[in-house]
C-alpha cells in the first residue's frame, strides 16, 4: 500500500503543477469552457495511456542512448506545443467574454493525443513513476494498470481542475482576448524554457 501512496503522491505532484500541458488546458478553458474541452483531456490522457504503455515496454530506453533522436524529439515536441498556442491567437480585440466558441477552436481529442507523447515533461514524470515506483509494486503485470490508471485518475482531476480554472478565467475578466493572448505568450516561453533547460 506505502508503493501506490507514493506512486499517487508523484504522480499527482507531477500531473498538477504548471507545465506545458496544464497551460494548454487552462488556454482551453478560456477559450471553449470546460464542456467544449472535455473531448481534449480525455486526448491527453489517451495520449499519456500510450506514452506509459511505450516506456512501460522498455522502449524509452532506446530513446535514452540516443542524444541525436532526444534532441530531435525535444524541438519537434516544443515546436508541437508552440503551434497549438499560437493556433488559437485571436485575431481581433473584440470582447469574447458572452460570445460563443467559434469553430475554428482546435481544442479537439485528436490534438490532445499528441501533447504528452510530445511533452518532455510528460516523459521525465513517466520514466520516474516506471523507474522509481513501479518496481515496488510487484510484478509487471500489476506495474502496467497500477501506474497507468493512477495516470488517469490524476489526469482526469487535475486537467479537469486546470481547464476549470481556465473557464472561470475567460468568464471572469472583461476581456478575455487579452487574458488569452497572455497565456498563449506564457505558454511559449515555458516550452522555451523547458528546452533550453
Amino acid at each position: 500500500m506505502f508503493a501506490f501512496l507514493s506512486l499517487l503522491a508523484f504522480v499527482a505532484f507531477m500531473v498538477g503543477t504548471p507545465g506545458p500541458a496544464n497551460l494548454i488546458v487552462m488556454l482551453a478553458g478560456v477559450r471553449q469552457g470546460l464542456r467544449q474541452s472535455i473531448g481534449f483531456i480525455l486526448g491527453l490522457i489517451v495520449g499519456k495511456i500510450a506514452l506509459n504503455l511505450f516506456i512501460g515496454f522498455g522502449f524509452g530506453l532506446v530513446l535514452a542512448e540516443a542524444p541525436v533522436w532526444q534532441m530531435l524529439f525535444s524541438y519537434v515536441s516544443a515546436g508541437y506545443m508552440i503551434w497549438l498556442a499560437l493556433k488559437s491567437w485571436p485575431a481581433s480585440d473584440v470582447d469574447t467574454s458572452n460570445a460563443e466558441p467559434p469553430a475554428q477552436d482546435h481544442f479537439r481529442f485528436r490534438n490532445g493525443l499528441f501533447v504528452h507523447p510530445l511533452n518532455p515533461k510528460a516523459w521525465v514524470m513517466c520514466v520516474l513513476a516506471w523507474g522509481n515506483f513501479a518496481p515496488a509494486l510487484g510484478d509487471f503485470l500489476v506495474q502496467l494498470p497500477v501506474v497507468i490508471l493512477t495516470f488517469v485518475f490524476c489526469q482526469l482531476c487535475l486537467h479537469t481542475l486546470w481547464c476549470w480554472l481556465g473557464t472561470i478565467m475567460g468568464k471572469s475578466l472583461r476581456n478575455n482576448v487579452r487574458l488569452t493572448r497572455a497565456m498563449i505568450i506564457i505558454t511559449v516561453v515555458i516550452v522555451i524554457t523547458v528546452i533550453l533547460y
